[in-house]
């Protein structure tokens, strides 16, 4: 039953993730639906965390959901190919602002709610 609800809940993020890349435009090179949809993620992510919630509800949203919302390669590929078009800047930029909004929008989550 675990795994059905994993898979309902990545089936709804993986979803939720390709309207926003169809919606969300980049601006300047800068992969915005990737970037909203990783931070949007952790956020979300870090609330459930800070939850006591059962099991199968975590499965669903937490791992299921949020699984299929966030993506890590997809950020990998973006970034290396922001430098294979040279723009260096863009990448870096997107990287650093990444993995630092991620990790606050995380523990933001996980403090709201714990």
């Amino acid at each position: 039953m675990t795994v059905l609800l994993v898979a309902l809940g990545g089936g709804l993020g993986a979803v939720t993730r390709y309207l926003a890349g169809r919606y969300v435009h980049s601006y300047r090179s800068f992969p915005m639906a990737t970037f909203l949809v990783n931070v949007v993620g952790c956020l979300v992510l870090g609330l459930l965390s800070g939850l006591s919630m059962p099991a199968y509800a975590f499965a669903l949203f937490g791992t299921g959901f949020c699984g299929g919302l966030t993506t890590y390669s997809t950020f990998a590929v973006e970034s290396v190919g922001l430098m294979r078009i040279r723009r260096a800047l863009v990448s870096l930029v997107y990287v650093v602002a990444s993995v630092a909004l991620g990790l606050t929008a995380a523990w933001l989550g996980f403090r709201l709610t714990s």
